[in-house]
């Protein structure tokens, strides 16, 4: 379960980098939060790996996130444009996301039932 927080915590450190990437367009402070951000999101990530995630699953599920919440978020707070056909896209994203993970978790049965 730690892992997954972990996850999900690298995943916010990026989005939130990300975002303010925009922000400082006028803002340069904004620049502090973006080095912050992505800084703490590979530190993030990289403890998922030590705690044990595969890294294709942490990854997949790291970037997958980031797209879908930055792309969610940049339409609420910067007023971009969310289209049907991106909505689409991030449902294609999610389901390669689960696939990805449906499959680690079944490669990991198979090679315990091996040992």
């Amino acid at each position: 379960m730690k892992k997954w927080l972990t996850l999900a915590a690298a995943i916010g450190s990026e989005v939130a980098a990300t975002l303010s990437l925009k922000a400082a367009l006028n803002h340069p402070v904004w620049y502090v939060l973006v080095i912050a951000g992505y800084v703490a999101s590979f530190i993030l990530i990289a403890a998922c790996l030590q705690g044990g995630m595969k890294i294709g699953v942490a990854y997949g599920i790291w970037g997958a996130g980031g797209v879908t919440v930055t792309a969610l978020l940049s339409a609420a707070i910067y007023g971009e444009p969310l289209t049907a056909l991106m909505g689409l896209g991030i449902m294609l994203i999610i389901a390669g996301v689960l696939t990805v993970e449906l499959g680690s978790q079944k490669a990991q049965r198979t090679e315990e039932l091996k040992v």
